[in-house]
């Protein structure tokens, strides 16, 4: 168990399939289902193009955060980027989620608990909304290995609240850690 702690910054919803989600004052998480409301949440994938190839398939992605740090490295090379612009439900400060161990849960306030299933694959409807943004959410590390900056999706362990300023408590999973994947 580790007392590393960070934030959150901002929590956002959108109930229908459009790309970016609006910020809110919080947000509700259900127990192996996502964020109230939201149109990604579900049992089963609620992803469109996940949905068409096996709809009967576990929705590992049923809450997607993303890093406020990766907004100050867009606004260098000049991209103006908020919470909730990329999808994500909830933005956090203070922790590299791309690098965090698969099962790595993120208890948040009292109650929450949020399991990492994996990566956000970074997609074209990034660029829909920033054109020139999609080259900027994916790089290489010195052994060329692919690095995706857009994020890590969770499944939901234990439902509650989620509002700006909760703290997040990290919970590293027992070795030997796996790494993060796309899911």
């Amino acid at each position: 168990m580790s007392d590393k702690k960070t934030n959150v910054i901002a929590v956002c919803i959108n109930s229908s399939h459009t790309f970016s989600k609006t910020k809110q004052k919080e947000i509700k998480l259900i127990k192996m289902i996502g964020v109230e409301g939201d149109a990604h949440a579900g049992k089963y994938v609620k992803h469109l193009s996940r949905v068409k190839r096996d709809p009967k398939a576990i929705n590992l992605r049923q809450v997607h955060l993303i890093q406020n740090e990766l907004f100050d490295e867009l606004l260098r090379e000049g991209f103006i980027v908020k919470p909730g612009n990329l999808g994500e439900n909830i933005t956090t400060s203070g922790i590299d989620l791309i690098n965090l161990p698969k099962a790595t849960i993120l208890k948040i306030g009292e109650d929450v608990q949020l399991e990492i299933t994996g990566l956000r694959d970074p997609c074209r409807q990034i660029d829909d909304y920033n054109n020139g943004l999609l080259k900027k959410m994916i790089s290489k590390d010195e052994d060329g290995n692919i690095i995706r900056k857009t994020g890590i999706m969770t499944i939901v362990k234990n439902g509650g609240i989620v509002r700006k300023g909760d703290n997040i408590e990290i919970i590293i999973p027992k070795e030997p850690h796996q790494k993060l994947e796309v899911v």
